[in-house]
């Protein structure tokens, strides 16, 4: 059964080894018939939630009128999230970290965004695996408040500059995940 996934990317760097995971995944996913749209955080002009509770009041997620409001109509819409991160100071970069805050507009505004399917691929630069934790559990918590299933988790340690993740299997799983999805 075909699916509509978003993909929401936290890379800066449009050649590093998060975005070389992601394209892997999404030529995948639509090789098996699933419709991927992207959106690239980095790129985008998402601002911090500004916690005012006026959500939907203006018609769009967020009275705040910025990039998210473009992404949110493809949330609201699809069957299942995909986020791929790099690790940034053990946690999530700031500009991915500022969408899945704003998911929260969804929510305060009523919206159902209960049943999507969830995942993860994500890369640091530190050879130990427990670094991710920091990108790892903020994202099962997350899947797990929104009643999301968590389809699977790519994790890549130990890969810092660019190419670096062809010298593992990242790109491998992060394609293989298409068929959990």
């Amino acid at each position: 059964m075909s699916k509509k996934i978003v993909v929401i990317t936290g890379s800066p760097r449009k050649k590093g080894n998060s975005f070389a995971m992601t394209e892997a995944f999404i030529k995948a996913a639509e090789a098996k018939g699933h419709t991927v749209t992207r959106f690239d955080a980095a790129f985008k002009k998402v601002g911090g939630c500004h916690a005012c509770e006026t959500c939907f009041s203006t018609g769009k997620a967020c009275s705040f009128d910025d990039d998210f409001n473009t992404i949110a109509p493809a949330i609201l819409e699809a069957d299942a999230l995909v986020f791929t991160t790099p690790v940034y100071w053990y946690s999530f970069p700031a500009q991915i970290k500022a969408v899945i805050d704003r998911i929260y507009s969804l929510v305060v505004g009523g919206k159902d965004i209960a049943g999507k399917e969830c995942a993860l691929i994500a890369c640091c630069e530190e050879d130990d695996l427990a670094i991710l934790d920091g990108v790892r559990i903020p994202m099962e918590r997350t899947a797990a408040l929104n009643k999301w299933k968590m389809v699977g988790e790519v994790l890549v340690p130990g890969v810092l500059n660019v190419g670096d993740i062809e010298k593992t299997d990242g790109c491998a799983r992060a394609a293989a995940l298409a068929d959990a999805i």
